[in-house]
């Protein structure tokens, strides 16, 4: 079953079962794989797709920042539990400590060593994190590593 089979399965289900904010989130993400085929014209990959989920959690994440600056809570809160339910369909994130060993090894491969070079090594590990690691904790780790 494809991510979208899935997507569209989890879709009808929570419409039978009454949950409103699961059947939005997923429609809301269905619709933005939608609009990225019709832009593209053709059909999403499986890795594409969850590319696309991914781009949509960053943006709520992005909104509870900016909803706690605000002190509106109740918004956070949403955002939160659409993150809950659209994080059900990446793959595994990695934790911190992967990443940190994901960091070393590509500052050993190209031989990186100063905050210079943190494109290089941003370019080596951008296809081993992609979906599985918020690319501003990757950065910041690079960064640390490259600084110290």
């Amino acid at each position: 079953m494809t991510l979208r089979e899935r997507m569209q399965s989890e879709i009808t289900a929570a419409m039978r079962s009454g949950d409103a904010l699961r059947r939005d989130t997923l429609r809301m993400a269905e619709s933005a794989v939608y609009n990225g085929e019709k832009r593209d014209r053709r059909e999403y990959t499986d890795d594409e797709v969850a590319a696309v989920l991914a781009r949509e959690v960053k943006t709520r994440r992005e909104s509870v920042e900016a909803f706690r600056k605000g002190a509106r809570e109740d918004l956070a809160a949403k955002e939160e539990a659409e993150i809950a339910i659209l994080a059900a369909f990446l793959p595994e994130q990695l934790s911190e400590a992967e990443i940190s060993t994901l960091v070393a090894e590509a500052i050993a491969a190209t031989g990186a060593a100063t905050p210079k070079d943190m494109g290089k090594v941003m370019g080596w590990l951008a296809p081993k994190t992609r979906g599985r690691a918020d690319g501003r904790t990757v950065s910041q780790l690079v960064g640390k590593a490259l600084a110290g």
